[in-house]
């Protein structure tokens, strides 16, 4: 039988959506083993003042098998 754990994170990127999921899943598997997926729960972007996207932020669920 396998139990699998569900941990939300968030992460952000000056450069793009996909990089700010790769840099926050690389960060949380420093310290989780065992990751299985992990999916998008929200979206939001930092403007400036003219209305440019400064960064990207994401909030991920991770999910991850416990031993």
């Amino acid at each position: 039988m396998s139990v699998a754990k569900v941990i939300e994170i968030n992460a952000s990127s000056k450069t793009s959506v996909e990089d700010a999921v790769r840099s926050g899943l690389k960060k949380v598997s420093e310290s989780v083993k065992n990751i299985q997926g992990a999916w998008i729960n929200e979206t939001k972007v930092v403007t400036s003042g003219n209305g440019e996207i400064t960064e990207w932020r994401v909030s991920l669920k991770v999910t991850f098998l416990v031993e």
